[in-house]
């Protein structure tokens, strides 16, 4: 089966890496508030999706994404970050 590693962005910048099996489902738990670190931050948009065939790969890229030279790539290349600019 297929994992996705996401980023989700709020209105005010704020992002959030994550990983998952199934994108949608995991989006809807995030903006009804099931997910404890991201609750306080609704709604969420999802900005950036990238498939892995498998599950170490996806946590490998995710570990990546949130590392700080990982959060620098991913503001310069997958998703800008707002208050950056």
């Amino acid at each position: 089966m297929w994992h996705y590693v996401y980023i989700l962005e709020n209105n005010q910048g704020r992002q959030y890496v994550g990983s998952t099996q199934n994108v949608k489902k995991r989006l809807a738990k995030h903006n009804h508030g099931e997910v404890p670190h991201t609750s306080k931050f609704k709604p969420w948009d999802l900005k950036f999706v990238c498939l892995f065939p498998t599950k170490k790969q996806a946590l490998v890229f995710e570990k990546y994404l949130k590392s700080g030279s990982g959060t620098m790539f991913r503001y310069r290349h997958l998703v800008p970050n707002k208050s950056m600019h």
